[in-house]
């Protein structure tokens, strides 16, 4: 899935984005292609099984960062119009509602935040081999 690289913007020197406007400059709506869920902390080695079966799946991630451990599914919102508006935005989910844009997808890389990430199996099997002293698999 890419990230930041579908944001096109032209914005005219005058234009200052606010949190108000910031939608309205988005042209890919980021934040409405994919859904997170914390996780437990991962600490044993069974729960780093369940993770690498988790990523095993596509479009499954897995990141670490300041707030703890989430998995990431892509998954472009049905809800979502061509022109990157909201299909039901009078009648949308309160999560959606108290989602903030204060800083957002569109201001850096969703990528900057991460202090792990595991876009996929090999990537987390690399981390297990190098947590676990003895990673052995049966």
């Amino acid at each position: 899935m890419e990230r930041l690289a579908d944001i096109k913007v032209k914005l005219e020197p005058s234009v200052r984005i606010t949190a108000e406007n910031k939608c309205g400059y988005c042209t890919n709506s980021y934040c409405c292609t994919y859904v997170t869920e914390e996780l437990a902390t991962p600490r044993s080695k069974l729960d780093y099984e369940h993770m690498l079966w988790q990523v095993s799946h596509e479009g499954v991630e897995v990141y670490k960062d300041d707030e703890g451990w989430w998995l990431m599914i892509s998954g472009r919102c049905t809800h979502l119009q061509k022109d990157g508006s909201c299909g039901i935005y009078e009648v949308r989910p309160q999560i959606c509602r108290d989602h903030s844009n204060d800083y957002c997808e569109f201001d850096a890389p969703v990528e900057n935040d991460y202090d792990l990430h595991f876009p996929d199996y090999q990537t987390l099997l690399e981390y297990c081999k190098k947590r676990f002293k003895r990673w052995e698999r049966g």
